[in-house]
């Protein structure tokens, strides 16, 4: 294979249109990458939402986790074959660009955007709750205005300074995490002061394992899978590093062991140690097994937790919404000030962009929550499943052209190739059909649905104004 070939497979479609504007830095360390791989499965949703799942599902909520576990596991690993083979800072959207077509890029990496913009909305305001709490007389929307300002003076300030922000971010998520699993064993096994072995109790009764029957463990899945979200930020990322094929084989090896200790470990303490139908598990699991064992300040240590997981989800939804606009804006696919890149090596106005939508979203959260900014999380509801299916779909085609171009670049294989892919597919499109059966699901998938099909309608106009510009330019140098 030819090193022009090689690198236009590296690069892939960003170099074929629109003005580069120059190049990222690769400023991220691979300590940054490790625990940016980590920190990524580990939100805010896990310490507050969970409760809501555990409620509605009892201790099935275990295999409801599993299942979506499944799914990101399976999704990941196809990712990482597609990214270990061609780092991209668009990732997935680069890859759907190049083996599904110009509108499959096009639609799935501006869907994409939308869905990080409106989290930037959503963990703002979640953040300034927390800190009004500790500060009553500060109103939330300053806090929101604050945290939005600090994390994106961080994300203009260079990639490094994302990455250091990320790596503690993470690293006080995942030892908060690796405490409670500790505690909450020793407390299981009553090997705490206070404390006695329970058993399975808790786990067999109040109704049994699958109180509100077998649906519930799919109805908790529609919950779960979206917690899930956020996996596939290291493959992004893995793009402004050193050794970005390292980085990725790395990311995707240890999601089994991620998902399995952070989730599964830490949900089965909660239900094992308390009753699933208690009140307080529903409010806040992990406040309430705290509570049980005796920790003083359980709510305010938990608050401290909450807000670092808010502020570290904050921070990588600006990035990824960043790189993932950037990218846009190097394929033709967004305007070209998009993919100009500072001095520094970041997307100045990709990231801007991005902020000016979230404070938006911000102010309708304040504005018309009922309304206006329900119908925005409810558009963005189901993209995570959209974004997983094309993730399948690229990878069945782009593994042809790896094999064909440049085989030696499989250094992370999919397992079981096509047939898992196929059978992903079949799992995430079980998922799909099934949120028509619940109404709150039913409403995301429409609203989900309606804003993919206008993006798919725009995709042919710009692709129309692409191609004009890009006839134009030709005929202008040839002049």
């Amino acid at each position: 294979m030819s090193a022009d070939t090689t690198q236009r497979t590296r690069t892939g479609p960003e170099a074929t249109a629109g003005n580069p504007g120059g190049e990222l830095h690769a400023g991220l360390k691979n300590r940054h990458l490790s625990m940016i791989a980590i920190g990524g499965v580990i939100g805010a949703g896990l310490f507050v939402g969970s409760g809501a799942g555990i409620a509605s599902t009892g201790p099935g909520i275990l295999l409801s986790y599993a299942l979506a576990g499944v799914l990101v596991v399976m999704v990941m690993r196809m990712l990482g074959e597609m990214a270990a083979a061609d780092p991209q800072s668009g990732s997935f959207s680069a890859y759907a660009d190049r083996a599904l077509g110009r509108w499959a890029g096009f639609s799935i990496g501006w869907l994409y955007w939308f869905f990080w913009v409106v989290v930037l909305a959503v963990e703002a305001t979640a953040g300034a709750k927390i800190l009004n709490g500790w500060m009553p007389a500060v109103p939330q929307w300053a806090f929101a205005l604050l945290v939005m300002a600090v994390l994106t003076a961080t994300n203009l300030g260079s990639v490094a300074s994302y990455g250091e922000f990320e790596f503690w971010f993470a690293g006080i998520k995942v030892v908060a995490i690796a405490a409670f699993i500790v505690i909450g064993v020793l407390a299981v096994f009553g090997l705490l002061p206070g404390t006695h072995a329970v058993g399975t109790s808790n786990l067999t009764g109040h109704g049994g394992f699958l109180p509100h029957g077998v649906g519930a463990v799919f109805t908790g899945m529609l919950t779960v899978v979206f917690a899930f979200m956020g996996s596939e930020i290291v493959t992004l990322a893995a793009g402004e590093s050193a050794d970005p094929e390292k980085a990725v084989s790395k990311a995707t090896n240890s999601v089994i062991w991620r998902i399995g200790i952070f989730y599964l470990g830490s949900i089965l303490i909660v239900v094992t140690l308390l009753p699933w139908d208690s009140a307080d598990v529903r409010k806040s699991p992990y406040v309430a097994v705290l509570e049980h064992v005796g920790i003083p300040g359980a709510g305010r240590v938990m608050d401290v937790i909450v807000l670092t997981a808010v502020l570290s989800c904050l921070n990588s939804g600006l990035y990824t919404a960043s790189r993932m606009a950037f990218s846009l804006g190097r394929r033709g696919d967004a305007p070209a000030a998009f993919a100009k890149v500072s001095s520094r090596g970041v997307p100045t106005v990709a990231i801007l962009s991005s902020v000016v939508f979230g404070f938006v979203a911000v102010f309708f959260n304040y504005t018309s929550p009922k309304t206006v900014f329900q119908f925005l999380l409810n558009s963005s509801g189901a993209i995570a499943l959209f974004v997983w299916m094309v993730i399948c779909f690229s990878q069945l085609r782009m593994r042809k052209i790896i094999e064909r171009e440049s085989p030696e670049r499989l250094t992370v294989r999919m397992w079981l190739y096509p047939y898992l892919t196929w059978a992903t597919i079949g799992l995430i499109g079980f998922v799909m059909v099934y949120m028509f059966t619940d109404p709150d699901g039913r409403q995301q998938m429409y609203l989900s649905l309606a804003a993919a099909a206008l993006v798919l309608a725009a995709a042919p106009l710009v692709q129309r104004r692409r191609a004009a510009r890009e006839l134009a330019a030709e005929a202008t140098s040839g002049a």
